[in-house]
């Protein structure tokens, strides 16, 4: 008996200071802390009413609801731990927008702002919330707002520089992120969202230098060397991309685009063995085997191996159908053109890309500039180049041999 007025006292004690709560704040979040409690002191009545003493985990649930729940709540709010309507806002803003009902979500989400300016989960989420909206100006806006209440917060300020840009605001996202990293220079994330920046505005020899004070963190990086390359191809700094190329394809010789712009670079040098190596590796690639074989086809063409210029075009067509036009318009496929197995109008073009993620396939983007830049050269270049070469190699062993 003794335990049960004292249950009975604490919990409708507290069920009155929360309620006193709910009035004073005028804050209805208190109604469902409120209706918490009322099923605990319920399941008390209910237990006095049948006069049987209910389970352990039942007694549990009981006192829970009633009094330590109402307990804990009360004590967090009164050192500000923690706001009792924040937290019940944002749960319920969490489920409606797991449900899709952004809307609904957002009007939960306004309350926590308009309540609690300061609140920095309360943006956070908001700004979460636009972003899955596409209202980045607003998301922005949020972030700007969760930034201004914790300047030092790394992954906050680089979301603004991340959505400066999206918006067009590009002279902001440099600066923002440029500011980030004189706080913080180890920080891969800024340096690579800078780089891209400057890449894709053709900012090229600042994106190298971007790029390469991250490798002073991360020496052992395949996307920075590899990007590394990416920007000295869009310069034509030829030599010192392929060296980056190299780089990169010796971290992880399991990823093949390193591989691929080295078979490339490979054939603008006039190597075309050490090209054709490359290719053969990336022939297992599934995202760019057609173009491996494509230009493993034109290697032996260079080469004057006919008939296995003919196999590997004929593949390459297999994979990608589009390939043929592209043969069609080269001088150097003139010879075999006609035997080649000229496809159906294909239905479908670009397949093979849309096996790639979007991270791969910004990547290939890049990659097909540097075909670009390389295909500038005519079949007689090449030939010419790769005559250089071998006379080059003569002149060396010559050298050899006198020194002997």
């Amino acid at each position: 008996m003794i335990e049960k007025l004292i249950f009975n006292v604490l919990a409708f004690t507290l069920f009155i200071l929360v309620f006193i709560r709910l009035i004073r704040k005028n804050d209805t979040s208190y109604v469902y802390l409120l209706i918490l409690q009322f099923i605990g002191i319920a399941i008390n009545f209910i237990e006095l009413s049948i006069g049987e003493s209910f389970g352990a985990i039942i007694k549990t649930i009981m006192y829970t609801l009633s009094i330590i729940l109402p307990l804990f709540i009360l004590w967090i709010e009164q050192y500000n731990i923690i706001r009792f309507s924040e937290i019940v806002n944002i749960f319920l803003a969490t489920i409606y927008f797991l449900l899709g009902k952004n809307e609904k979500a957002e009007h939960f989400l306004l309350q926590i702002i308009k309540k609690y300016p300061n609140s920095i989960k309360g943006h956070l989420m908001l700004a979460k919330l636009y972003e899955a909206m596409n209202k980045l100006d607003l998301a922005l806006e949020e972030y700007e707002s969760a930034f201004e209440q914790n300047n030092k917060n790394t992954s906050i300020e680089l979301k603004i520089g991340e959505l400066n840009y999206k918006i067009g605001k590009k002279d902001f996202a440099i600066q923002t992120l440029n500011n980030l990293l004189k706080r913080k220079p180890d920080c891969y994330e800024a340096s690579m969202l800078l780089g891209n920046i400057l890449y894709e505005t053709n900012n090229f020899k600042e994106a190298i230098q971007v790029y390469t004070s991250a490798l002073k963190y991360r020496p052992a990086d395949y996307e920075l060397y590899y990007n590394i390359g990416m920007a000295y191809t869009m310069i034509n700094d030829f030599q010192k991309a392929k060296e980056a190329y190299e780089n990169a394809a010796q971290i992880n010789s399991l990823l093949y685009h390193a591989k691929y712009s080295l078979g490339q670079l490979n054939i603008l040098y006039g190597d075309l063995d050490e090209a054709e190596k490359y290719f053969m590796e990336c022939i297992d690639a599934e995202e760019v085997e057609a173009g491996a074989y494509y230009y493993l086809a034109r290697i032996a063409m260079i080469k004057g191996q006919v008939e296995t210029a003919r196999n590997y075009a004929n593949i390459a067509i297999e994979k990608a159908p589009e390939l043929y036009d592209k043969m069609a318009e080269e001088n150097i496929f003139l010879p075999i053109i006609e035997s080649l197995n000229k496809p159906a109008r294909f239905i479908e073009k670009n397949k093979v890309s849309k096996k790639l993620s979007k991270k791969e396939l910004k990547i290939d983007e890049h990659l097909d500039n540097t075909c670009k830049l390389v295909g500038k050269l005519s079949n007689n270049d090449i030939e010419m180049i790769e005559n250089i070469k071998k006379i080059q190699k003569k002149d060396i062993n010559r050298d050899q041999k006198e020194r002997e």
